[in-house]
């Protein structure tokens, strides 16, 4: 048979052997529907697997039969993405643990414990974390637990959709405005069927690239693996295979069966068939920056602690009294501007005229008469700037008004100095560009806030010809497969590191947020006024 995939034609000849390396999801057919049923009336659309906008998955009502059947069709892995949640509607009974009905229990991994096949889990009850195991042979209802998490297509294409059942998904964002070419009808924000299309993924003897195989290419196979030494085959890994190596099997040569899309490659030194020498695994630091600007989309960029710029500050938008609290800071103290009236319903507060300026001091509480009792109220105490003396007045906290910050401070930053001095977020502008990056992205944005400090998993990578510089390249974000050669490179040094500032997607960068901060409280919303 010959066929032709992504333009390249492919022969799989009578005799061929072909050792499947997995399976994967090619894109999605969606289905509008409504109560969860498919629209008889709606038409079906093909999305690709970057299609954008964020989405919530629902969780299916159709139980599992046994942890075995689990294992068999979700994906359990290492990543975040890789830990599905169940609950049973009956309390399964373990030699020293009960878990009860309903109980949320988190599949974290599967492995062999004394010779039986096992998932470990985890479950939390009274604010108390449990471990425990599975085995595959236990059977029972499993069903999903609410998933309150936002996924794009892709993630819920390779970690979301079981084996043989279809998914259930609920538009959460669309992240772009919607145009003629969008496959959904305009305001759409329902739900959607999403049944699988797969492709086969396979090696074959001669020949170091993947072969994409369409799941409904017309072939007769057999299966051989029992007969076959699969040894001779390559073994491609992931970039998070590659990653889960112990630290002292690093460094590495690979040869890239498959490299990135271009608009992942910014080094050209990434294409299939380029030998890289892959030098240590690491977690580093970057910070997460957005451009400023009033309209969307905006630029994200993950700038490391190794950028040679330097930055000058720009004045923040503080749109309440409580952002102002949050704003300030013992280093200096808070000069800001108002930009919009706000006329205090109560004496013992200021009413705020734009223009007046103001030094912000500290929060505190205030004691006012209310309904014929006192009642103590949070405020800012604030000295309100005149042309020749200061008046101390107070702002209550659940004040909407709006303010712009006023910026004293003419000194230039590094990135590490403002983030050991000051509270992200951050606004700044690039005053002087990194002269060893070749284009500085940065330079050319007329605005960036620092959003958080964020900590990544990394790979050091040159080129193994020509190692003169060395690249740390996402593993997370990078879709490449490479096989291992086997040439000595022990003791060998990696070259100078080259500086790159990173530029995420609108979808990456959600994802990011949404990870960073699922460990941290998010902080209390704005005092409401009084009734």
């Amino acid at each position: 048979s010959i066929y032709e995939m992504f333009g390249n034609e492919c022969c799989l000849s009578t005799g061929e052997v072909i050792k499947v390396i997995g399976f994967k999801i090619n894109k999605l057919i969606a289905t509008i529907c409504e109560n969860n049923e498919v629209n008889r009336f709606s038409a079906k659309v093909e999305l690709p697997l970057n299609f954008p906008g964020l989405y919530k998955v629902v969780a299916d009502k159709t139980p599992y039969v046994s942890i075995k059947e689990i294992t068999r069709k979700v994906s359990i892995g290492p990543t975040r993405f890789g830990h599905p949640c169940f609950y049973s509607p009956e309390d399964i009974k373990l030699s020293n643990f009960t878990i009860k009905h309903g109980e949320q229990i988190t599949f974290t991994s599967v492995e062999e414990v004394n010779g039986t096949m096992a998932v470990n889990c985890v479950m939390v009850r009274n604010n108390q974390t449990h471990s425990f195991t599975l085995p595959l042979s236990q059977e029972g209802k499993f069903y999903e637990c609410e998933d309150d998490q936002i996924y794009t297509l892709k993630e819920i294409a390779e970690w979301k959709i079981p084996k043989c059942r279809n998914r259930i998904v609920k538009l959460f964002n669309t992240l772009h405005m919607w145009d003629s070419s969008n496959p959904l009808p305009e305001n759409f924000d329902g739900c959607l069927i999403l049944m699988p299309v797969y492709e086969v993924q396979a090696v074959m003897k001669f020949r170091k690239d993947i072969v994409h195989i369409l799941s409904n290419l017309d072939v007769e196979i057999k299966d051989i693996t029992d007969c076959y030494d699969s040894s001779s085959f390559l073994q491609p890994l992931s970039l998070e295979d590659v990653f889960e190596r112990t630290s002292m099997e690093f460094p590495m040569v690979a040869e890239i069966m498959e490299g990135p899309s271009e608009s992942q490659n910014p080094y050209n030194l990434l294409s299939t068939g380029k030998e890289i020498i892959i030098y240590k695994k690491y977690q580093a630091a970057r910070v997460l920056a957005s451009e400023i600007r009033s309209d969307s989309p905006k630029r994200h960029f993950l700038i490391p602690m190794s950028y040679k710029g330097k930055f000058k500050r720009r004045p923040r938008e503080l749109p309440t009294a409580y952002d102002l609290e949050i704003a300030r800071s013992e280093k200096e103290q808070l000069h800001v501007v108002a930009t919009k009236a706000f006329a205090s319903p109560r004496k013992e507060f200021f009413s705020v005229s734009v223009g007046d300026q103001f030094l912000v001091q500290q929060c505190q509480t205030s004691e006012i008469p209310y309904e014929g009792r006192k009642k103590f109220v949070d405020v800012l105490a604030c000295e309100q700037i005149l042309s020749d003396t200061y008046k101390k007045v107070l702002l209550p906290m659940y004040m909407e008004g709006s303010f712009v910050e006023v910026i004293h401070d003419k000194k230039w930053y590094h990135l590490s100095e403002i983030c050991k001095e000051f509270r992200l977020p951050f606004n700044v502008k690039v005053s002087v560009r990194d002269l060893s990056i070749e284009e500085d992205v940065l330079a050319a944005v007329p605005g960036l806030q620092f959003e958080e400090e964020i900590t990544d998993s990394y790979l050091l990578i040159s080129s193994a010809t020509n190692p003169v510089e060395s690249w740390e390249i996402p593993v997370y974000r990078l879709n490449m497969l490479v096989h291992l050669l086997s040439k000595d490179v022990q003791g060998v040094v990696p070259p100078v590191t080259k500086t790159t500032v990173e530029e995420i997607s609108e979808e990456q960068y959600y994802m990011m947020r949404r990870y960073e901060n699922q460990t941290l409280h998010p902080p209390p919303r704005p005092p409401k006024k009084p009734t």
